[in-house]
């Protein structure tokens, strides 16, 4: 399995983290620390609601990438949920990665405390020790990424995320990973329209790969929806459920530039 130079950089970076993490809190401590969390709020069930009477949006709180650098100064994650919440977001998704997406752990309890809506963990997923802490976090779902893990890994991962009480988005870029994530019996499904090798985004990768799913399935199309035009392209081809961050951070209010696009 070849992994793109970025994010090899990142999961090498990602290992170093876990492991000061684990100095820090043992997993058995965290799974005895998860015990004591709220229930989570339903992500994947809230997502098939909203999905069926309009567009189920999960609006991303996010103040950089390692491709478009900052994206917003001014980064609130709290008032940016706030904003989210009042536009008509389904769900929330909050990058905690704190090197290449300058994003931080405390965002994601900020954002959800604000509001009612799940919370997504954006982030690189790649240990067991990570899912307890997603839980303990106050996440109701979390990211794993099928283009870095192995198959084993994939659905150890899954399971484990399972008996955390979390919902889980697997994400896939192509044809061979759609094939895997199916392997697993998994419903909720993010389709990134990002090539990793070139960064260009293609809404037809989402229009490609819907085609292998079933009714039951529920497909998130992630990276390049910039317009209104873009969400019809989308939702003419059958696809109701949309993962938006970029488009909304550049913006003063993103809740408003939320309304504009989808409603």
């Amino acid at each position: 399995m070849t992994i793109p130079s970025i994010l090899d950089r990142i999961i090498r970076r990602k290992a170093e983290e876990i492991e000061a993490g684990k100095a820090r809190k043992s997993i058995h401590e965290l799974i005895a620390s998860s015990r004591d969390c709220q229930a989570t709020r339903g992500f994947e069930k809230t997502l098939r609601q909203a999905s069926v009477t309009g567009p189920a949006i999960i609006a991303e709180v996010k103040k950089a990438s390692p491709s478009a650098g900052v994206i917003r100064e001014d980064f609130q994650a709290d008032e940016i949920a706030v904003s989210y919440a009042a536009s008509g977001a389904a769900c929330l998704s909050v990058l905690t990665d704190v090197d290449f997406f300058q994003g931080k752990p405390e965002y994601l309890g900020l954002a959800r405390n604000a509001c009612s809506l799940p919370v997504l963990r954006k982030d690189f997923i790649i240990d067991p020790w990570q899912v307890y802490e997603s839980r303990v976090m106050g996440a109701d779902c979390i990211l794993l990424i099928v283009a870095v893990l192995q198959q084993n890994l994939l659905k150890e991962l899954l399971n484990t995320a399972k008996q955390a009480g979390l919902d889980i988005l697997i994400e896939v870029h192509d044809e061979a990973e759609m094939e895997r994530a199916l392997l697993l019996d998994h419903d909720l499904i993010g389709v990134n329209n990002r090539n990793l090798n070139t960064f260009e985004t293609s809404l037809a990768t989402s229009e490609r790969l819907q085609t292998m799913l079933t009714a039951e399935h529920i497909l998130v199309t992630e990276s390049g929806i910039k317009t209104t035009a873009d969400v019809n392209r989308m939702r003419d081809s059958g696809i109701n459920v949309f993962l938006v961050g970029e488009a909304f951070m550049r913006e003063a209010d993103p809740g408003q530039a939320l309304k504009r696009m989808f409603f």
